[in-house]
Order: C-alpha cells, then structure tokens, then sequence
C-alpha cells in the first residue's frame, strides 16, 4: 500500500488538509497531540465566502453557512456617531454570502463529520511528534504516544500544529520572526436579544462606554454575540466588573455568559513555508492579529493549495518541484496578511505618540468629512490573495494588476486572480454546475467563441494531469454568464488552476501557447519550479 499524507495537527487546517487531500484520492492520516478535540469556546468564528466554497468541495460549506450567522454590512463608529459602513459585493453569482459567522468548535465539528465518511483519513489523537526525518522517498514521523513511541512512514507531510507547534518548527529548522503585542483583549459570547444587530458587525473607536479604546462586536448563532473590547494594562479579569461593561452596552435587557476569555496575539511569519517534503499551513506558518479574521481564513486556502499540489505531484502530474510554488504563492500571501493586519493594529493600539496623534486626528476629521473616512482603518477583511506575481502564472500585458482593491470590492478577473463563480450548467445536471466546482476536478482551459479549440484539446492531451477543454459557446446560456462576469471574452482561453485562481489569460493562443502556459501552471517550465 502506498505511504500515506501525514498531517500533523488536527484543527480546523488539519481537518481541511486531510479532507482536501483525501478528495484528491490519497490516503492521510491525520495526527494529533491532544486526547481529543477540546470544543471549548468560539474561537475563530468568521468564514469568508471563498473559503465555505472551498469547504462545499469536501461536503462541509452548505452546512456551515445555513448554520451560521449571515452578515453583508460591516459598520465602523466613533465614538456615539456612525462613520461609515462597507457591503460586500460578488461579481460573480455566489451560492455563499459574503461572510458567515459560527463558532469555530461547531466547525470542527461539522469537519469532524466529513472526515468520518471519508475512509482514505485515518485520525490518531494523543501522537506527539517527537521527530522528523526525511529522505528522498518521504517522511518518517516520530512521535510519543501513551502506548510508547510510534513511527509512521509518509510520503509528504503538512503541518498544521497550531500557533503553539514551536517544537514542529524547531525539527523543521523553521524561524519564526515577528513580534508580539503585549496589548489586551477581553471576549465575551453573551447570549441575549439585540434586535436590528443580528445582520452586520459592529466597531467602534472611543466608545463612551469603553474610552480611548475600541469594542467589536459580532453576531453569531442561537442570539450569541461576541463582544471583543481592548481592556487597559493592569487588567484583572477576576476584579473586572463584567456585567457592567455588558450593560453599557445591551442595556437591561436579560443575557447570560456562554464563554469568556482573555487574550494576548502576536504577528509573525515562518521564513519558510516548505522543508522538504513538509509544508507548513495555518497558525504554524503565521499568526496574524484578529482583526480582519485573515487567520482561519488564510489557512484554509493554504490547505487548498497545499493539497492539489501535493495530489499532483504524488501522481505525477507534475514535478516535485511544483511544491516550491506553494512557498512563494501561500509565503506572500501571509506577507500581505501580515501588512494588512499590522497597519490596522498601528492604528487601532498606536506605540509612539505620532501614531496616537495620527489615529486621533485622523477619526476626527473622518467625523466631520466623508471623504476622510477612507483612513479610518477597522480592519480590512479576508479576501483571497492574488498569485500575479507566482512562477505559475502566465502575465497578460493588457490585464496589469492594478493592486489591492479597495474595502469590500474584489479584484477584476485576470491572472493569478481567484475567478468569479458562474452557473455554468443547470440545476438537474448531475456533476459540476459552476465553473469554480468544475475547476476542481482539475485544470480547465476555458475556450471562448472564436477561440481554436482544436488547439485546447491539443494542449490538454499533450501533459499527463487531468485537464478539461470548455466551450463557452455551447454552454446553455452560449457563455453569456461567464461574459457578465468578466470572463470569457471573444478569442480568450483562459487556464483554471485547481484551486480555481486563473492562471493565464491568453488572447487567441494556438497550440503552442495554450502548452506552454499549461506547463508553467503545472510547474513543468517557466520559472524556478
């Protein structure tokens, strides 16, 4: 029997991991340290929309979102006054909303659910690795369990043991550079009946109720809200009168405490997110502040890229060398989270005396003049990082990357760019209906009118990978969908990568060009994997 995927912790990255590993046809076994899953709190509790579409392809993004909480408006406040709200928008047509909110123990569980019916994953709790050994043929992983030490032979391993796995990084030879902020944190899950708040998230700067500090405030499930407030140093939590700081903000209507906690966070980068034939994901590779929640939703797509990677390369699809692209596309993307997150933390807990000026005048003048409100900076939320800079995408001179769009909007399809999703086929057809589902059963060359499909299908049969030719012409709607979304024009192919990110957008390419795009997106040629 051949050697399964390791992955090395089970959180909701492990989980994904093993999932989308399995989904791909190879055997994982799933390891663990703990003696079983601890549903203790909400923890990460806010799931954008491309990762449940990701999740929708293991079974799992239906059922989170029709549990969760939907929000469409983010609103922000200062002080008593509203200053501004952002509404998420979907080029494309979305079967999930923009953001859902549900505790991240109901998550685990609802992934706990799909890895049962999935025999290829093979779950082991209370195995911690101990040691990690790798040769040219795989990964043999020691670990200590209660019955003494085991090891277990892979062929690759990604490693998802959290944001306390510091002994995994130290075997993997890994840095961890960053800092950490010595800022507090005060949550609390309360239970109670807010109406009119139940649809968007909250924050306010210097609140009457909590001055020269901010409180965020989400809904969740079951008239659960989590309320976040930045609390001042010398915090006691035992000494701290809680019901009072609910009240100032509920009012005296009736709530109970579902789960309270305080926290600290730190912000930092693994300086490499492969070793070999280990590739880091999640908490392990970067912890981000909570602002924006880019944690959970940045490690899911890592788990995405990380798995059809590895599934092609363990087939033969494509070289070994296709898993250096995994560092240099998930390595920026934790960069750009990690830029995002810090500014926003500049602003929301200055450290000099010019960033407490800045972040002062900058809320009063956004008090008085709308056109400064852009300045304002709450948090920026997850949103899928663009690979237009990867070795596997194909650049289009007429398609410049004009950089990070601006809150709540998306980028215009194009290389590197995660695509809209499309109806594409109807309801009743059995198999994919939407292009982004289609995408992941493998690469697809999308082939509009005028287009030489001829020299797709020639291109397809050249690799060895599983690649799909579509023609946007004999679509149901004749490819009028894919049009309305930015996709698809007169003469374009456009290359899907399995994680559904365009990879090239090519203006009436013969046979030869379509190839060698389709070999670079395969890591096989054109850039240094």
């Amino acid at each position: 029997m051949a050697p399964p995927v390791a992955v090395l912790g089970n959180g909701p990255v492990g989980q994904t991991t093993a999932l989308m590993l399995a989904r791909w046809g190879l055997p994982v076994v799933l390891l663990d340290q703990r003696p079983h899953r601890d549903a203790v709190g909400s923890k990460s509790i806010v799931q954008q929309r491309d990762v449940l579409d990701a999740w929708e392809a293991v079974g799992a993004g239906r059922r989170i979102a029709e549990e969760g909480i939907t929000w469409t408006t983010a609103r922000t406040f200062y002080r008593d006054a509203e200053l501004f709200r952002v509404t998420f928008t979907d080029t494309g047509r979305s079967a999930f909303p923009p953001f859902v909110n549900i505790s991240q123990t109901r998550t685990e569980q609802i992934l706990d659910e799909c890895i049962a019916a999935q025999p290829l994953i093979s779950v082991r709790w209370d195995h911690r690795v101990t040691g990690l050994a790798q040769d040219a043929d795989g990964v043999s992983v020691t670990c200590a369990t209660g019955a003494g030490p085991a090891v277990l032979r892979a062929c690759y391993a990604v490693a998802c043991a959290g944001a306390h796995g510091e002994e995994v990084r130290r075997l993997l030879g890994v840095r961890f550079d960053g800092q950490a902020f010595g800022d507090l944190f005060l949550i609390c899950d309360i239970r109670t009946d807010l109406p009119g708040w139940a649809r968007e998230r909250r924050f306010y700067f210097d609140p009457p109720w909590n001055p020269g500090r901010q409180v965020l405030i989400h809904p969740c499930p079951d008239s659960t809200y989590r309320i976040d407030w930045q609390v001042p140093d010398g915090f006691d939590e035992a000494a701290d009168a809680r019901h009072a700081r609910i009240r100032a903000i509920i009012g005296d209507r009736p709530y109970e405490v579902a789960w309270s906690s305080v926290y600290r966070f730190s912000s930092r980068v693994a300086d490499q997110m492969r070793a070999g034939r280990v590739l880091l994901a999640g908490d392990l590779a970067h912890q981000l502040s909570p602002f924006g929640a880019r944690g959970l939703n940045s490690g899911v797509q890592d788990a995405e890229n990380a798995a059809w990677k590895i599934a092609f390369a363990r087939r033969g699809w494509a070289a070994e060398g296709l898993l250096d692209s995994y560092h240099a596309e998930r390595h920026a993307a934790a960069c750009e989270n990690l830029e995002v997150t810090s500014a926003t933390m500049r602003f929301l807990v200055p450290g000099t005396d010019a960033e407490r000026r800045h972040r002062v005048e900058t809320l009063d003048r956004a008090a008085a003049d709308p056109a400064a409100r852009a300045a304002v900076d709450s948090g920026r939320l997850a949103e899928p990082f663009w690979y237009t800079d990867s070795p596997l995408t194909t650049p289009d001179p007429g398609r410049p990357f004009a950089g990070r769009p601006a809150r709540g909007a998306v980028p215009p399809p194009g290389p590197g760019i995660l695509v809209p999703d499309v109806l594409i086929f109807a309801a009743e057809r059995s198999g994919p209906q939407t292009l982004r589902a289609l995408a992941r059963a493998g690469f697809v060359l999308l082939c509009a009118s005028g287009a030489d499909l001829a020299a797709a299908r020639g291109a397809a049969e050249a690799v060895a990978a599983p690649v799909r030719v579509l023609d946007a012409a004999a679509l149901p709607d004749a490819g009028a969908g894919l049009a309305a979304a930015g996709l698809a024009a007169p003469g374009e192919v456009w290359l899907i990568r399995p994680d559904a990110h365009a990879a090239a957008v090519l203006q009436r390419p013969g046979r030869a060009e379509i190839a060698a795009a389709l070999r670079r997106a395969l890591g096989l040629a054109g850039g240094p994997c």
